[in-house]
């Protein structure tokens, strides 16, 4: 790099490259798995290709079990299972209290990323912007130094984040972490925002710190939970479609916080707009927080409880009594 800065483009290649290669551990796992068995039993009706899977996961040899050939002619039909489809989809959707659901969990992906990608993908902008690990000189030195400065932000902030929520998840539950996450990375924003240029000048090492708590309390809060709870708060049938909305929304937020921070970075001057632009990522965690109160709790429930399938089983009981009365 130092001989030729065109190297830079080999070493971008071969780390894409290096970053296939766990998705392609992961593609072959996911197609060598078997069907979750509640995906079998809600939309495949398959009774017995469900008890099959579930003795593959567990080891267990199932004797009574039929042929695999027999097994999948068995299908058992369950006329309280509602069948996925666009008409189906509408009709969910278009009642309030499941529609809340998606646009709550899809608007807060959104606020989330704009503000998470915004200075996640910039963080080297930021760390320039305050004079912190002397992003600049040579290609070889300004690309170290950027590099070592992501470093220490994500160890001070992200990593620990993530792992406060894998050990209180269960505890503290889901919409309770969201909630903290966006109240603090609101307030943190605000403070970094209004109060940038004091707190560069009177110390880095405290900007350095307010910054990393950004992202730590962004990964203890609403990075961590806003994946989680959309595979848990959908009916099977739309539960990955539903993730889907979801998580397309958060990227349509990385989408216009890189294209916005990009173009409103040097308004002023080099780099002169970051404070506004941290305001504005205060705004965006204020909106998360909001819609997060759209969003139901999941820890302690079924997925029945959550896709409002008991709801469904009496409607379709009632019509089946209806039926025998007419009878």
């Amino acid at each position: 790099i130092v001989a030729d800065v065109q190297n830079l483009d080999y070493v971008w290649r071969i780390l894409i490259g290096f970053g296939c290669i766990p998705a392609l551990v992961a593609v072959y796992f996911r197609l060598t798995i078997p069907e979750t068995p509640r995906y079998v039993l809600d939309i495949e009706n398959n009774l017995n290709k469900a008890e099959r899977d579930v003795a593959t996961v567990l080891k267990e040899n199932r004797n009574h079990l039929q042929s695999e050939d027999d097994a999948a002619d068995a299908v058992v039909s369950n006329p309280a299972t509602a069948k996925g489809s666009f008409s189906d989809f509408c009709a969910y959707f278009s009642k309030w209290q499941n529609f809340k659901i998606l646009f709550g969990t899809s608007m807060a992906w959104f606020a989330l990323d704009v503000a998470f990608y915004g200075i996640g993908l910039n963080n080297s902008f930021i760390l320039s912007s305050i004079n912190f690990s002397g992003v600049k000189g040579d290609d070889w030195t300004t690309c170290w130094n950027a590099a070592v400065g992501q470093i220490i932000i994500v160890l001070l902030g992200a990593v620990p984040g993530y792992w406060v929520t894998v050990f209180t998840i269960e505890r503290l539950g889901r919409i309770r972490i969201q909630i903290i996450g966006f109240v603090m990375s609101c307030i943190l924003f605000c403070v970094l925002g209004f109060a940038y240029n004091p707190i560069k000048n009177y110390s880095v090492a405290l900007f350095v710190f307010l910054f990393a708590a950004t992202q730590f309390f962004q990964n203890f809060g609403p990075n961590s939970t806003t994946f989680i709870i959309p595979g848990e708060v959908f009916p099977t049938r739309y539960r990955s479609t539903g993730h889907g909305i979801a998580a397309g929304s958060g990227k349509l937020g990385a989408i216009v916080a890189q294209v916005g921070f990009s173009q409103l970075k040097d308004r002023g001057g080099n780099n002169a707009f970051i404070p506004q632009l941290l305001q504005i990522f205060a705004l965006f965690m204020f909106i998360g927080l909001l819609v997060t109160f759209l969003i139901p709790e999941t820890k302690g429930k079924t997925l029945e409880e959550l896709a409002n399938e008991d709801d469904f089983g009496q409607q379709s009981h009632g019509h089946n009594n209806s039926l025998d009365e007419e009878k």
